[in-house]
Formats: structure tokens, sequence, C-alpha cells
């Protein structure tokens, strides 16, 4: 019999597949072990960032082992660059520190995410027979003898995240958009913040610092808020997006042509609806819990696919990303200031360059593309769509939003598919394929699914004063209430365990 010795242990130590996950009870344990210690901490800063900071790097370990030295490396590097920043006069040295930040940062970022790609391209063109070798793994078994595959490059977890998140840092550093940490404990805490740190939101450092400083504040109706996102967020991700996932959509996506073109057209929509709650699940779950312990992250999804246009649809869409290509990546190349010419390029290279942070595969490039020349479309019929809207608004609204709707749904074609071929292949069966008369057969079929679909549609274009309506009400119960709905649906959640619980989606990138 295992001992309770051993299971703190084995809990300690990195296991692979063995992530603290939101959905998972271990996870659960973790924070409340954290919370428990947080309430001698929790109104003393500099105590609690360090006692967070401890919670944090450990959360990134049990997520990614060897890897959390990546961590402390990025913290480190641009710590020190954005001290270096504020103390010096020069506008070039200046300049050179961003530089070195940045090209640090995309260095990393771009050898364990990009090193294959790469190195096909070269071997292609050169006609070479270079290999890819896993360095890191290479000094852990030098140094600590551990047995790591070398051949083979994992992708860290969280990597694209954190890396935006501190090159953020320093070039608002320099725009003087914040001033820089001078506590190395503090700048570690805010890299690090285990609630967003696998997955998002990219928080910037103005709005998430000064926090840090702060004494903790939390309100009867903020605890609610907190409480409530939770509970939504478990629900997105284990009800329906693993729901569909399991049970339909992962299954039509592995063989698009055992399927006829409605079921790849459907499993196309129930992508959408599970990938959007998927990530705002998990962005849900993170907000609530940064709210408990007494700080606020950005929203970062608001009913994306009520979007009337792609703008709008970024507006809505994995916001904290958004905002980042557009302030870190289009406004630097020239943004809309440069003619309109200018203007579409500058779009399609920042979509193309936000699907490639996705990852390097043709999928996401082509997925970057559809949205870029989408954006530069709409640029460019913006005149016909302000006459159109005026003219007659509602019906204009709906047509633009189903236009919109069904492009988005398109693009995620690409994003999801095993590889290029495969989306072709759906495509094809959609177009081509589409079969009719077994449409009400299938319906019949699959009508637990579908029924789980529309739900989740009609939930989401449910319009925002339902929605904060519904929130209030449950914000303004009892506490005992508060408590009561929580243990059912907690409940309600172990018993739908039995399917197959996916990772978050945005793990991977």
């Amino acid at each position: 019999m295992i001992s309770i010795k051993e299971i703190v242990l084995n809990f300690l130590y990195y296991t692979e597949g063995d992530s603290l996950i939101f959905t998972q009870v271990s996870f659960w344990v973790f924070f409340s072990v954290l919370l428990a210690g947080y309430t001698f901490v929790y109104n003393r800063p500099v105590i609690r960032s360090a006692y967070l900071l401890v919670f944090s790097l450990f959360f990134y370990f049990k997520s990614s082992g060897l890897f959390f030295s990546l961590l402390l490396f990025s913290t480190l590097v641009d710590y020190s660059i954005g001290l270096a920043i504020s103390k010096s006069n020069s506008k070039l040295s200046r300049k050179l520190l961003v530089a070195l930040s940045v090209f640090v940062n995309l260095l990393v970022l771009s050898y364990f995410k990009y090193a294959y790609f790469f190195v096909d391209i070269i071997n292609n063109v050169f006609g070479t027979n270079l290999t890819v070798v896993n360095h890191l793994a290479l000094w852990g078994n030098a140094l600590i003898s551990t047995k790591f595959d070398t051949a083979t490059i994992v992708l860290p977890v969280g990597i694209s995240f954190y890396t935006f998140q501190t090159i953020s840092y320093t070039v608002d550093v320099y725009r003087g958009k914040v001033a820089a940490v001078r506590n190395i404990i503090d700048f570690a805490f805010y890299v690090s913040f285990f609630p967003q740190l696998v997955a998002g939101p990219i928080v910037r450092a103005a709005e998430f610092i000064p926090q840090i400083y702060r004494r903790y504040d939390l309100s009867k109706n903020e605890f609610g808020h907190a409480l409530y996102l939770i509970l939504t967020g478990l629900v997105k991700k284990m009800v329906i997006s693993d729901y569909l996932s399991v049970n339909f959509v992962d299954r039509v996506f592995d063989n698009p042509l055992s399927y006829t073109g409605f079921e790849n057209l459907m499993a196309t929509y129930g992508y959408a609806m599970q990938i959007y709650c998927d990530f705002s699940g998990y962005t849900d779950i993170a907000i609530g819990l940064a709210l408990l312990l007494g700080f606020k992250l950005p929203i970062n999804f608001n009913s994306p696919y009520k979007a009337t246009s792609l703008t709008d649809f970024w507006h809505r869409w994995h916001i904290s990303l958004s905002s980042w290509l557009r302030d870190y990546l289009y406004i630097p190349l020239g943004g809309n200031r440069k003619g309109r010419l200018r203007t579409y390029i500058n779009l399609l290279i920042t979509m193309l360059l936000g699907g490639l942070w996705h990852g390097a595969h043709l999928k996401f490039v082509v997925w970057g593309g559809i949205h870029g020349i989408g954006l530069a479309i709409e640029k460019l019929l913006s005149n016909f769509r302000l006459a159109n809207i005026n003219g007659e608004r509602r019906t204009a609204h709906l047509i633009w939003g189903i236009i919109t709707f069904n492009v988005v749904s398109l693009s995620w074609i690409f994003f999801r598919a095993n590889d290029f071929t495969s989306a072709i292949a759906m495509l094809h069966q959609i177009f081509k394929d589409f079969n009719f008369n077994t449409v009400s057969n299938i319906i019949i079929a699959y009508s637990d699914i579908f029924l789980i679909l529309v739900l989740g549609y009609l939930v989401h274009l449910l319009p925002f004063d339902v929605k904060e309506f519904i929130r209030g009400k449950f914000i303004s119960m009892p506490l005992a209430v508060k408590l009561l709905t929580t243990l059912i649906v907690i409940i309600t959640l172990i018993q739908i365990q039995n399917i197959e619980l996916k990772p978050f989606i945005y793990f991977r990138f």
C-alpha cells in the first residue's frame, strides 16, 4: 500500500503528462494548499509575491520539467535588460537593448518552435542533410545524468505566451509606458503567475505590476464573480468542448473522407464551438483564480461569433494576442499610416506571422492568410459596408455576421486539420459530397451532439444584458446558495468525467 509520504513525493516530482490542469483534481489540491498558506501572507505584498512565485514556479515545473529553466532564463534576461534600459541615457543603447531582448527571446522561441521548419527549408533548398539536436536535453543528460531524447525537440508548454509577455515588457520600458521593475522577485512573479502562465491571456506589465504593490482587496461581489467565472469555465471545457471533441469533431477531422459533406460541415461548426469553449473556458478559470488571489487579468473573449466583420472578430477573440500583434507588430510596420496598399500588406504580414505564432506548419500560414486577406478586403469594401449598414442596419448586421462566422469557420478547418491535405479533403467533402438525402438521418444519429452544439451557440448568442442578468443573479445569491450551486456543478462534472478529458488546446502554443 502506498504511504502518504510516497503520494506527496510523487506529486512533487515531475512526471511527463501529469501537468496541473484546471480540470483535474490534482490542480485543485494544489490550489487548496496554496490558499491555506495564502491566508497568512495575502496582505503582506513582499512576502505574498515570493509565496506566489514559489507556487507558480512549481506549477510550471509540473507542466514542463527541465524546460522550467527556460522560464528562469527569459525572466533573468528581460529583468536585466529592463533595468539597463531604465538606466541608459543614450537612445542608441536603449534601442540596442530592446533589439537584444527581442533577438534573444525570439531565438529561444524559434529554436524550440521552428527548428524543424527551418532545417527542412535549408535541406530542401541547398540539398543538405542537417538534423535537429535538442541541446537542452543534451546539457541535461551531461549535467544531471538524465536520459532525455536528444534527437527530438519538444515544445515547452506556454513558451509562446511568456515570450510575448516579456518582449512587451522591455518594449514598454523603452517606450516609457512602464517603469523597470527593481525587485527580481516581483518581476519573476509577473512573468510566471500560474493562472495565465501556460495559455494566457498575455498580460502587459503596465496592467499587472502596479497590482503587486497594492493591498489585497476582494469584495463580496468580486468573490461571486470569480466563482461564477471558474464554474462557467469548467462547464464550457468539460461539458461542451470535451464532449464535442471526443464524440464527433475529432472523429471527422481525423478521417474526413469517411464522412459526408454535411458531417464535415457540422464538424467544422462543432470545432468552432469546441475551440471557443476550450480557450475561453481556460481564460474564465484563469481570471477567476487570479481574482480570488487579488489580481485582475484582462478580458480575453467577448462573444466572438457575434462579430459582424473580421475586424470585429479580432476585437472579440483572443484579445490579448490580437492587441499584442497590433501594438508590437502592425503599428511598428506602419499600420494604416502609409497608404492603402501598405495597409493591406501590413495586415497580411501581421496575420501570417500570427498564424506562424501558432505553429510552423503550412496549415497555420493558410489560416493566418485567410484572416489577413479577409481583413484587407474589409478595408477595401469599408465604404460599401457603411452604406449598407446605414440603409438597413439590422439586416446588414445579420448578413455580415453570417458571412463573418462562415469565413472564420472555414479558416478553422486549416487550423484544426491534422495537415494541409486533410484540410483540402474536408473542403472537398463539404463542397462536392454534401449528400442532402442523408441529412435527416445524420441529424437523428447525432441528435445528442447537435443538441449540445445548438445549445452552445444559443447561449453564446444571448444578448449581453441577458448574460449580465444571469451573472448578477449568481453574484447576488446568499453565500450558502452559491456554495450549494457550486457543489451541484462539481457533482455534475464528476459524473461526466467518464468522457475522455482533453488537454486545453492552447497548451500546444
